[in-house]
């Protein structure tokens, strides 16, 4: 085929349309309202655009405040960088405030969890640490849990549970910012869902793989439970990348594989990056069904106090 042969299109003949008339997506009904000094956090939450991720993150407190309000079930589900960015005193508040009905840690959330409690610092510097083989070998952290797992009796209610119990009765000197000793405290389950190999714990000698598998398993169950009332309710995936996200996505499944209504929940997803599995199986899978799943991508001490605010602000406002 000879291109030159070609005439370009004539434009003449194109078919248009009035502005006016266009669909659009964008307005300015749904644009910024500027914040003047002195307003309050509802002033500037409302004031937000009603476009894209000002809009999910109205609708996620929202949805939050609402959910507390007809005592529907709110799970938090936290990697252990919450902990690690100074989140445990907001956490604990919302749990005070009966804004959280269960929260589940990976395994390294107990780890953190506990050195806060014990001497009010965690997470070292790793890169220091990994050279020389010293990285993990904190032997008071490794002996403090073992010693919980040492102690539980068949009463005893799950991994967070034995964690939380033993830091509360040890009376550790900066417990008042752990997680594990709000839940033991208040009654509100703590689960732990650990994958071995995957802790600093794990590397030492007081580490009992039989009864973290035991207890680790019996909050799987329990956490399930959690998520089999989550019907109008809101679940939470802050920080975990794969174990939690896989953990939520079975007990999806078997809550409803046991009969469970779970056809529409709220599911957000907080991180400062997007991950494949926490849009698929926190997001996107489990709420395919009905409900709604939001990803708010953001550095997690700000987004979260920033929602744990506006919830407070909408059920006292």
């Amino acid at each position: 085929m000879m291109t030159k042969r070609i005439k370009p299109l004539d434009l003449r003949q194109v078919k248009t349309y009035t502005l006016a008339h266009r669909c659009s997506k964008v307005d300015t009904s749904g644009f910024a309202k500027i914040y003047q000094k002195g307003s309050s956090l509802n002033d500037f939450l409302n004031g937000l655009p009603e476009i894209l991720a000002a809009d999910d993150l109205r609708f996620v407190i929202k949805a939050w405040a609402e959910a507390a309000q007809a005592q529907k079930t709110i799970i938090l589900g936290m990697g252990a960088h919450g902990i690690k960015v100074g989140l445990s005193p907001v956490i604990i508040d919302l749990m005070e405030h009966g804004l959280i009905d269960c929260v589940a840690f990976n395994g390294a959330g107990i780890i953190h969890d506990v050195e806060i409690a014990m001497v009010g610092h965690t997470s070292e510097d790793v890169a220091a640490a990994i050279d020389d083989g010293t990285f993990g070998m904190a032997g008071d952290t490794a002996a403090f849990l073992g010693k919980a797992l040492d102690d539980l009796q068949p009463d005893t209610k799950g991994l967070g549970y034995a964690v939380g119990r033993a830091i509360a009765k040890k009376g550790l000197r900066f417990s008042e910012h752990s997680i594990l000793a709000a839940g033991f405290r208040l009654e509100i389950p703590v689960t732990v869902h650990v994958a071995i190999g995957t802790d600093i714990v794990h590397m030492h000698p007081q580490f009992d793989s039989a009864r973290t598998g035991e207890a680790t398993h019996y909050d799987f169950r329990l956490f399930s439970a959690m998520v089999a009332r989550l019907q109008k309710g809101v679940y939470l995936n802050v920080g975990s990348a794969v174990i939690l996200p896989e953990v939520f996505l079975k007990a999806v499944t078997l809550a409803r594989n046991l009969g469970h209504n779970l056809n529409e929940f709220t599911a957000v997803n907080l991180d400062f990056i997007q991950h494949y599995r926490p849009l698929t199986n926190v997001v996107n899978r489990p709420t395919a069904k009905g409900g709604r799943g939001i990803n708010l991508v953001g550095h997690h001490e700000i987004m979260l106090p920033l929602i744990a605010a506006g919830v407070i602000e909408q059920l006292e406002g």
